[in-house]
């Protein structure tokens, strides 16, 4: 295999969760570009159905699911989807996750139904996107899983306390499913980005809280971040060039924070 092949995504079979809007839509546009073959599956399916048909215009291949990675049955159905169209599954992005619609509030304040509902989605859903997508995986000895996790584990930052928290078992669980599905060829790392200003971020925050400066004051590169910044970090973690690479965690945020 020639050096640059081991970055190349053509025709591979890529599912991206929450792959309708904001870091996940740029994720599957990009990886469209790339000539990856996209599944784009999202609760709104409205939004993954305005993807896919940008993916098709712009030349690329593309397929919209409606679903809720929270629900099993959606999730197997989505698989199944999948499979049917491009008869195989060589990446998993578990991008989707509960996290813009959440208020900014302190612990004591968290309803339970609330705290509930961000576990069921961010990390119960990740583990079942997981488990689909594992027979065919295993049966090619051969795959990748991404794992969005986020900055604020890092920081240990306030205020949505039950997302950080969502957002630090994605590392555990990361680690430990690198060591269970190693040896079928299947590796699976973890990205942490920081305070990305995504369509959701952007909708879901202050003014006053995105024109702060002391959050970038404290990076090393000081300005703002954005999905794109984000794409090539996940689309490495997607190619043969990190073959050898699993149970990682790639921190995205400019140098605020370093481990």
């Amino acid at each position: 295999m020639a050096g640059n092949d081991r970055f190349d995504l053509n025709g591979r079979s890529v599912v991206i969760t929450g792959g309708g809007k904001g870091i996940g839509k740029v994720y599957a546009e990009a990886f469209g570009r790339a000539g990856a073959r996209v599944v784009a599956a999202d609760i709104d399916g409205k939004g993954a159905e305005e993807v896919a048909r940008a993916i098709g215009a712009a030349g690329g291949t593309a397929l919209a699911v409606t679903t809720d990675i929270a629900n099993p049955q959606s999730v197997e159905a989505m698989v199944q989807r999948a499979l049917e169209r491009f008869g195989t599954i060589d990446v998993l992005i578990n991008n989707a996750s509960l996290m813009s619609t959440l208020a900014r509030r302190s612990w004591v304040d968290i309803p339970l139904e609330e705290w509930d509902q961000v576990m069921l989605v961010n990390l119960r859903g990740m583990y079942l996107c997981c488990r689909a997508v594992f027979p065919t995986m295993r049966a090619q000895r051969r795959g990748k899983i991404v794992n969005i996790s986020s900055s604020r584990i890092w920081d240990g930052t306030p205020n949505r306390l039950h997302y950080t928290t969502s957002k630090a078992g994605v590392i555990g669980f990361t680690r430990s499913l690198a060591r269970e599905v190693g040896e079928f060829g299947i590796t699976v790392n973890a990205v942490t980005p920081g305070r990305t200003l995504s369509d959701s971020q952007l909708a879901s925050s202050a003014p006053e809280y995105l024109r702060s400066n002391s959050y970038l004051e404290q990076r090393a590169i000081m300005r703002d971040q954005y999905p794109e910044d984000l794409v090539g970090t996940v689309m490495f973690l997607s190619t043969a060039a990190s073959d050898f690479m699993t149970g990682q965690t790639i921190n995205v945020d400019g140098g605020k924070a370093m481990h």
